[in-house]
């Protein structure tokens, strides 16, 4: 209860302007959701940064870098810099210093704002939200029994939905879903989105395709907010899953931690030792080198919208047609 009120003061100080966020001189795309733990903003923000590159659009992305520590960049900032060439990261909890950095340091014509839903300090020309289909709406609790992180009322706000890993619930839940998303946001747009491996990284110049790991033994491990999706995802490919390790989210690897991945898998006969590109980032380094040892990759992935992205599209193009004007 104290939590929900908290939140709900601060809502309205915005709403109602008592609080004023800042605004910079370029548009601002948040990426956010509604409820703790790992919903797939990720993969869209890199989609969006893509997409916005191929228009020819210098975009730069703020994250306020969680668990990092000052000169540091870790796993997501390091996820995002790779997979979104020619898009500067800034790393900030204040996201409007971020913002002015990438503008007037990196050139950035519009800004991709990360796990930005709640951080109404700095202005956002138009907000998506981003809801997991195995969790959409965390219990209908806030933080701490539920996993909201506000009020289902903040959907108010939202300029658009991205339901991911939509292939892993029946039509009818997402049917529900969708009824519940425009119960408190309206007639937005609302796109569905799968999680798509599209094969296995070992290195930058060695790539598996998934085929070849099927029905072979791996051990898979992840610091993710939701594991069992990866998990799930992996037996959906036709690996034979042998053992799991959960670590926490953002979780530090250590040399220790890898020594004790590799012995635990190469006693279990796996073949490979798989995890997300998140963690690859923060371990890759740290396996031991072994004559012989599981071959180690990560899962590459992409967003695959299920039905055309047109109107997530048509949205950011008429955004930045406005900002021409």
């Amino acid at each position: 209860m104290l939590y929900g009120l908290c939140i709900r003061l601060r809502n309205l100080g915005y709403d109602f302007k008592l609080l004023r966020p800042r605004t910079v001189s370029v548009p601002v795309i948040s990426i956010g959701n509604i409820t703790a733990g790992g919903t797939g903003k990720t993969p869209l923000v890199i989609w969006l940064c893509n997409y916005l590159q191929n228009r020819g659009i210098p975009c730069g992305i703020l994250t306020r870098g969680y668990k990092t520590g000052h000169g540091q960049i870790t796993d997501e900032p390091a996820l995002l810099a790779s997979a979104c060439e020619g898009t500067c990261v800034v790393v900030n909890p204040d996201r409007a210093a971020g913002a002015k950095k990438a503008i007037y340091r990196h050139g950035a014509k519009l800004l991709v704002m990360d796990d930005g839903f709640q951080h109404r300090r700095l202005h956002r020309d138009m907000d998506i939200v981003v809801v997991d289909a195995l969790c959409p709406f965390g219990y209908g609790r806030v933080l701490p029994s539920g996993l909201l992180r506000e009020p289902l009322t903040g959907l108010s706000r939202a300029s658009a939905a991205v339901i991911t890993r939509a292939d892993q619930v029946e039509p009818s839940k997402l049917k529900q879903i969708e009824t519940e998303i425009i119960r408190y946001a309206g007639e937005i747009p609302i796109a569905r989105t799968a999680h798509k491996f599209t094969g296995v990284v070992c290195d930058p110049k060695h790539k598996l395709a998934l085929e070849e790991l099927k029905d072979k033994p791996v051990f898979a491990f992840c610091g993710i907010g939701n594991p069992d999706a990866f998990f799930d995802a992996l037996r959906k490919c036709s690996m034979n899953l042998v053992g799991t390790e959960v670590f926490d989210d953002h979780y530090a690897y250590t040399a220790e931690d890898m020594e004790a991945i590799a012995t635990q898998a190469a006693s279990l006969g796996a073949e490979a030792i798989l995890c997300t590109q998140k963690d690859w980032v923060k371990s890759a380094l740290l396996l031991p080198r072994r004559d012989e040892r599981p071959v180690f990759g990560y899962m590459a992935m992409e967003l695959d919208f299920l039905d055309e992205p047109d109107t997530i599209k048509s949205l950011i193009n008429a955004l930045i047609e406005s900002r021409k004007n």
